[in-house]
């Protein structure tokens, strides 16, 4: 008997099992649906803030100059929501491992890494 034997064959060896174990099954994760929730509302936030931002921009150059306050304000305020929301949205895919855990920062460099110098 040969070793070239078609999958299937009777007399076909196998050498081990399977690589992988079985899948977990998934179940509802109320923390992850509250960071999308989370994300979601920051999102929205945003939109509304840039909304608000045109709006006092077209106010404050037809010359109502206290609307430039109000729009570096939101703008402001609007960037900090942005970030919430890119934030709250990598702890969620985080957190279903979409995205892996950063790893902890050396303390030292390594031992290979020249100090500057080319490498002879």
């Amino acid at each position: 008997m040969g070793h070239n034997l078609r999958m299937g064959e009777p007399g076909r060896r196998v050498k081990g099992g399977a690589r992988r174990g079985a899948r977990p099954r998934r179940s509802f994760r109320p923390d992850v649906a509250l960071l999308a929730l989370g994300a979601v509302v920051a999102l929205a936030a945003w939109a509304g803030l840039v909304w608000l931002a045109i709006g006092f921009g077209r106010d404050a150059r037809g010359g109502d100059d206290g609307r430039w306050l109000w729009l570096a304000g939101t703008g402001l305020v609007a960037a900090g929501a942005l970030l919430a929301c890119l934030l709250l949205t990598a702890r969620a895919l985080r957190a279903i491992g979409v995205l892996a855990q950063p790893d902890k920062p050396r303390a030292d460099p390594p031992e290979d890494v020249s100090r500057g110098r080319r490498a002879a």
